[in-house]
């Protein structure tokens, strides 16, 4: 019986490799007062502009329990076990949403066989623990195996980031206004990362984004001294030059070429802003 595997839209993974890999993905949705709008089918570019004139952010929201019911009972009745990897638990509610659609499969189909996996991450950090999942898949390896593959990488991988202007945290209401004011006064950008947890947290504060960037080459430097790299790439949001920009820097910092540039969707960059850009690094080890 093969494994076939699930991720939701926060992975950010291109047609290409959804399509190599046979990966099915629920959405995540955001909602403006007058709109909603499924992740996987909104334009980014008018998602951006829009969010930049509004004074409040839009809301996200994880799929509903029916939308992972769906796509397990097709899978289930094709043959297939189903394991699903999805955004950190700490970041939304993703997982207990599709843990409910499995509880409602198992009644229905009591042999049918779904494992969930928290992924303790978001973005590529998500992406690269389900890549390695619907490799192994492919190869025709057995769930323990698959789960195991993804859990590797779910240990060793890291996701760095660093928004522009705090002012969309602000929004959020994950900082006051008066530290967002201080921060704009003393070019202050913090450095943000997805702990052990799962949730966003606080690195370190630095001044201005060269500052910021010395720093994630030194961070990205110690681990692969100590671990090895395997594979790293950069996240932009809705700024692409940025993201280039950033990518070669980083590269030269490192001695690495040809760093793949990744966009960040709706319901994780509403949280940050346009320009925020990141790291995701997988250490060997």
């Amino acid at each position: 019986m093969t494994v076939r595997i699930v991720t939701d839209s926060t992975a950010y993974l291109s047609e290409e490799i959804l399509e190599k890999y046979d990966i099915q993905v629920a959405s995540l949705g955001v909602s403006f007062p007058d709109e909603f709008f499924l992740e996987t089918e909104v334009d980014y570019d008018y998602f951006y502009e829009r969010i930049d004139r509004e004074a409040a952010l839009p809301t996200s929201s994880q799929p509903a329990p029916g939308s992972f019911y769906k796509i397990f009972e097709t899978l289930i009745n094709e043959g297939h076990q189903v394991l699903g990897i999805f955004i950190s638990s700490g970041i939304s509610g993703t997982c207990s949403s599709a843990a409910n659609a499995r509880e409602m499969i198992g009644e229905k189909y009591p042999e049918a066989r779904i494992e969930i996996i928290d992924s303790l991450n978001v973005c590529m950090g998500l992406g690269l623990q389900v890549i390695a999942a619907a490799q192994a898949a492919q190869e025709g390896k057995d769930m323990e195996e698959v789960m195991e593959r993804a859990l590797w990488v779910r240990n060793r991988v890291r996701f760095y980031f660093l928004p522009p202007t705090l002012d969309y945290l602000q929004k959020g209401g994950r900082i006051g206004g008066a530290a967002a004011l201080l921060g704009s006064v003393l070019n202050i950008k913090p450095i943000l990362y997805i702990n052990q947890e799962g949730k966003i947290d606080v690195w370190e504060k630095v001044r201005g984004i060269h500052a910021a960037l010395k720093r994630l080459i030194k961070i990205v430097t110690k681990d692969r001294d100590q671990y090895g790299l395997k594979e790293l790439l950069v996240h932009q949001v809705h700024d692409p030059r940025r993201g280039e920009e950033v990518a070669q820097t980083i590269g030269e910092g490192l001695g690495l070429k040809d760093i793949a540039v990744l966009p960040i969707g709706p319901v994780i960059g509403l949280h940050v802003g346009p320009g925020s850009f990141g790291i995701v690094y997988c250490t060997e080890e």
